[in-house]
């Protein structure tokens, strides 16, 4: 039998020259595929390892994970094309290859917030070490959005092979109105903590204030926030509450203003008066970490002549501020004694005019 009678033989309503034809696109689309995902890999692995992110990124994870299956259908999917085939064939093919795209890039995109995710906490280690992160919350922030991605997946199949879904669309709808009512103080806790996590207003270490309580944070989680209280008991407050009140975040301070006064007695001579703010300075000067500003004779008080002392502590911690400040407070009461000079409290004094 000649090649020209091989080509023109008819089998099942297909010549075998379009049986060729079907396996040579089949063969050429599968290669092809393979050859691509070659160069693409090489040609990310270059670039990437150009930039700080190594030889391994979100791209080059990608690829490398689209495998046979894929190429498999898509070159099938191809293929049948190219000759008659029955109908149902034809569904089963396009069904096949819907079901697996779909797969595919629910996949792709769920790797994408994976790495999205982990660049997110490795960036915030870097900025605030590793004590400062709490992972928790990106967790099951990325964990929500997986759920929702095959969910939305799920729906779009079914829409897909022609069932209606706007049945579940309403019970979806319902069912979520029911736990959000249930579990309305939860879920407010649980978005006011990813509110906390990315504008990251404190960190584990900082110390706040919040209205009378103050404290050092020690754990930020998904419902609460727990603080160290100064007082020593610890403190657990809702991450709705603190995503609505004003917050005094003293550990992003770099340095610290601190102004106070005291009182000489009136009978301290003016000389004496004078020399008091150059050696207040020299005091605070002396103490590591503090930087004098001014020091001033303010004003005449009702029992006191009264100095105003101003002055930087270059650190946010409130501890070693209360150290500067006991430091500050021992060398003024040592130099005044040194100078005979008192401090002054409130008196009165009572004069009695006689008579004649």
């Amino acid at each position: 039998m000649a090649l020209e009678d091989i080509i023109a033989y008819s089998m099942f309503g297909n010549t075998m020259g379009s049986y060729f034809h079907a396996v040579v696109v089949f063969a050429a689309v599968f290669i092809s595929l393979y050859i691509l995902r070659y160069v693409l890999l090489k040609s990310a692995r270059g670039i990437a390892g150009r930039t700080r992110f190594g030889k391994e990124n979100f791209f080059t994870r990608l690829v490398r994970s689209i495998g046979l299956p894929l190429y498999f259908l898509v070159a099938l999917y191809l293929a049948v094309k190219q000759v008659v085939i029955p109908i149902e064939l034809v569904d089963f093919v396009d069904y096949a290859f819907f079901l697996v795209a779909v797969f595919y890039v629910v996949r792709s995109f769920n790797r994408l917030v994976d790495f999205s995710t982990n660049k997110v906490v490795e960036i915030k280690k870097k900025k605030d070490g590793d004590s400062g992160v709490d992972t928790g919350v990106v967790d099951i922030f990325r964990k929500l959005v997986k759920i929702a991605a095959w969910v939305a997946a799920l729906l779009f199949i079914i829409y897909y092979f022609g069932y209606d879904i706007s049945g579940a669309m309403l019970g979806l709808g319902v069912t979520g109105i029911v736990v959000g009512f249930a579990l309305q103080s939860v879920l407010a806790d649980l978005f006011a903590s990813f509110s906390i996590y990315f504008d990251r207003p404190f960190q584990i270490g900082d110390f706040i204030v919040i209205g009378d309580d103050l404290g050092s944070v020690t754990k930020v989680g998904l419902r609460s926030t727990r603080i160290k209280h100064l007082k020593g008991q610890e403190l657990i407050v809702p991450n709705s509450e603190l995503s609505k009140i004003r917050i005094n975040n003293y550990g992003k301070m770099e340095k610290r203003r601190i102004s106070f006064t005291f009182g000489v007695t009136y009978d301290t001579p003016s000389k004496k008066l004078e020399a008091i703010p150059g050696i207040v300075k020299d005091i605070i000067n002396g103490v590591k970490f503090a930087d004098a500003d001014r020091v001033h004779f303010k004003e005449y008080g009702d029992s006191a002549l009264i100095f105003e002392v101003v002055y930087f502590v270059a650190t946010g911690d409130y501890n070693k501020y209360m150290d500067i400040q006991e430091k500050i407070n021992l060398g003024l009461k040592r130099m005044l004694e040194k100078m005979k000079v008192e401090f002054a409290y409130p008196t009165q004094t009572l004069y009695v005019k006689k008579s004649r």
